[in-house]
């Protein structure tokens, strides 16, 4: 296909990690089938992209930089509301630039469609004055989208924002929500934290960048129908939206794969996971940005040292708010051998070892998917975002996992692992997992719900069919 007549798709991801790393797997696909990709990362994304060796695992996927305005020294996901802020009032301008840039250059195709992250719809304006498809790709699940959307309803009923912060600690938080349409039972709880107070900036973000979403020509979701398939349905009366994943699944089935992280991997770990026994490892890893406790980075430990399971636990240099991650030399004693800490681990790879039968995670929706996928099933100690509701679906609606009080102590952390380990609930979930994992590898099949639905939309996002 000459140059000129390709496709072509410009995307535009939100600068974390887990919003970076399905937004690539994405367009890895869509490059396979045929499409001239241009990716637009944030100058500070894509300097640690490169450092990672991510960029690298991208070929033939184009890059332009945008700047986020923010200062270098920024901590970004530390500082999140800091982030999402600076992006919305900083970014359209430079997006557009972009744009004039490619659509005035004889090198690379017109642009066909423009695919953003879903919170960022402000891109949606861009598509509408091109006159091309404005595609929000909403990374996380679908469970958490709906959330989102259904906040000025929550607000109606009178379940947020809650009076004062006596709320937090009386028992309301357990108190049960019934009108989510396409959900089940809820608690307070299940909703995002930052939902809590109207006054966090966060709270204005979510809420209007999902409403803005809604606009977009249609939407895609990195999920299956088999797990949120009732969802999918739901929003539908909102906006088209098609579920097309677990991208990571897709993207093995069409292309060599990719590695999508901002951090260097210790791939070592996998020859010490070689030497243990079948189901017998639990992995833990809170993601790219949760931050603990020193007090909490203690009691994990002293749990999973209890337990007698083998462990392989990545903590990242800036785990530990306020300090660095070290734990006592006498646990590290004790632990020598059954116990491997890596900074950074593969962690699809990792998941998917044989070794390793069971999960402790802060419900990340990568790392949910990526555990579902490998049919592992997990601990929830969820940190921040839609999170919570994540770990819900987890252990009562799906039941592939244990929910974990949120104040930890090791006596609890402890009993979490033998019961996932080795105990009969463990088992069931186990089998749970096992089944979940072979539905998301019909689904990404030729024939599948998510493979059916990716060739709807890419027709779509080419120009050649409505939706």
């Amino acid at each position: 296909m000459a140059m000129t007549n390709r496709p072509h798709a410009l995307m535009l991801a939100f600068p974390t990690q887990g919003h970076i790393k399905p937004m690539m797997q994405f367009a890895k696909i869509v490059s396979a089938r045929g499409f001239h990709v241009t990716f637009v990362n944030t100058e500070n994304m894509h300097e640690k992209m490169l450092k990672s060796g991510s960029i690298q695992s991208m070929g033939g996927i184009n890059f332009e930089t945008i700047p986020d305005g923010l200062p270098p020294q920024h901590g970004r996901t530390s500082q999140i509301d800091e982030l999402c802020k600076s992006i919305t009032n900083n970014c359209s301008p430079h997006f557009e630039k972009v744009i004039d840039k490619l659509n005035n250059s004889a090198d690379v195709p017109p642009l066909s469609c423009i695919v953003y992250n879903g919170v960022m719809s402000w891109a949606q304006k861009s598509a509408k004055r091109l006159g091309i498809p404005g595609v929000s790709f909403w990374t996380a699940s679908a469970c958490g989208f709906n959330i989102y959307i259904s906040m000025p309803l929550l607000v109606e009923k009178g379940y947020i924002p809650l009076k004062d912060k006596s709320y937090l600690t009386n028992g309301y938080l357990e108190d049960e929500i019934s009108c989510i349409p396409g959900m089940p039972t809820l608690r307070i709880k299940d909703v995002p934290s930052f939902c809590h107070d109207p006054t966090n900036y966060m709270y204005e973000f979510v809420e209007t960048q999902c409403q803005a979403a809604l606009l977009a020509d249609f939407m895609v979701v990195n999920t299956f129908d088999e797990i949120e398939g009732s969802i999918i349905d739901t929003l539908r009366a909102r906006i088209p939206v098609y579920s097309i994943g677990p991208v990571l699944l897709s993207v093995a089935e069409e292309t060599d794969g990719l590695s999508a992280s901002i951090f260097t991997e210790e791939t070592s770990c996998v020859k010490w996971l070689d030497s243990q026994e079948p189901h017998s490892v639990i992995f833990v890893c809170f993601g790219t940005m949760a931050v603990i406790s020193e007090r909490e980075l203690v009691e994990f430990a002293w749990g999973l040292e209890a337990s007698m399971q083998p462990f392989l636990w990545a903590i990242r240099a800036d785990l530990v708010r306020g300090a660095s991650a070290v734990l006592p030399v006498e646990l590290m004693e004790k632990v020598k051998g059954r116990g491997l800490f890596v900074s950074w681990a593969p962690q699809v790879e990792v998941l998917s070892h044989p070794s390793v039968g069971g999960f402790l995670t802060h419900n990340g929706w990568n790392s949910t998917l990526e555990s579902i996928c490998a049919g592992v099933p997990m601990i929830c100690w969820p940190f921040y975002a839609e999170q919570q509701i994540n770990r819900t679906y987890v252990s009562q609606v799906w039941k592939i996992g244990i929910s974990m009080n949120d104040y930890v102590t090791r006596g609890v952390m402890e009993e979490m692992v033998r019961k996932l380990m080795k105990g009969k609930e463990g088992e069931e979930m186990r089998r749970r997992s096992a089944e979940l994992r072979d539905s998301s590898i019909k689904a990404v099949k030729k024939g599948g719900s998510s493979y059916n639905n990716l060739e709807k939309i890419l027709e779509a996002m080419e120009g050649r069919k409505d939706i």
